[in-house]
């Protein structure tokens, strides 16, 4: 398209001349995918589901790159441990790494290994863990609207679901995904096999696989 050709076509051409060039000269993550709040699977940028939760639904933007890369520092509100998480998360980072115990497997921007829950199902997305569930295994939960920064997963696997209580929580191959308040320092997989129901997961959502 040619800017002359766009101009005569009006100002929706001239808008979307304008995002081409955008794209095309910076890294913003308006460029990349969005995932609606409810739905598994990315959808390309600017589509939303048709029929959106009460309160709106603004998306989460996905990274393909690390929030470092991006020129953020911090965690972006994310908390560890027994901390509770009041706050959602502005961004969460989301990368995958091997050990031999855990084979390939998430972890957020504080390296706290992420997990899944037997209970939930994936198709259609849905978690079984409230109350004082969610305590022991808080969700990953972000802001709505908020960035996805991603190391090692690819786009297509991510989701989101709208819980109960109105938060946005991330999927991972469609299943529900959570952190364990027992695990304490970077590393620590202290929830992994409890109650022969929560798993590791891998970057695809399935249960990791030790080496």
């Amino acid at each position: 398209m040619s800017l002359n050709s766009a101009t005569s076509r009006g100002p929706l051409a001239r808008a979307a001349l304008a995002a081409l060039v955008l794209c095309g000269l910076t890294l913003t993550t308006a460029c990349g995918k969005t995932v609606s709040v409810g739905s598994s699977p990315a959808q390309p940028s600017g589509r939303t589901s048709s029929t959106p939760p009460a309160g709106g639904n603004t998306g989460l933007q996905l990274v393909d790159s690390t929030a470092a890369a991006n020129g953020l520092q911090g965690t972006g509100g994310t908390v560890t441990g027994r901390q509770v998480q009041e706050v959602p998360p502005k961004w969460v980072q989301l990368s995958a790494v091997g050990s031999p115990t855990l084979g390939t497997h998430l972890i957020n921007v504080n390296q706290a290994t992420l997990y899944r829950f037997d209970d939930d199902s994936a198709a259609p997305s849905k978690s079984a863990c409230a109350g004082e569930c969610a305590v022991t295994w808080p969700p990953v939960t972000i802001e709505e609207g908020g960035n996805v920064y991603l190391a090692g997963v690819s786009e297509k696997q991510v989701g989101a679901i709208r819980r109960d209580d109105g938060s946005v929580q991330l999927t991972i191959g469609g299943w529900p995904v959570y952190r364990y308040s027992g695990d304490e320092k970077a590393g620590d997989a202290n929830g992994q096999g409890l109650g022969t129901t929560w798993f590791a997961v891998d970057p695809t959502g399935r249960k990791s696989v030790p080496r």
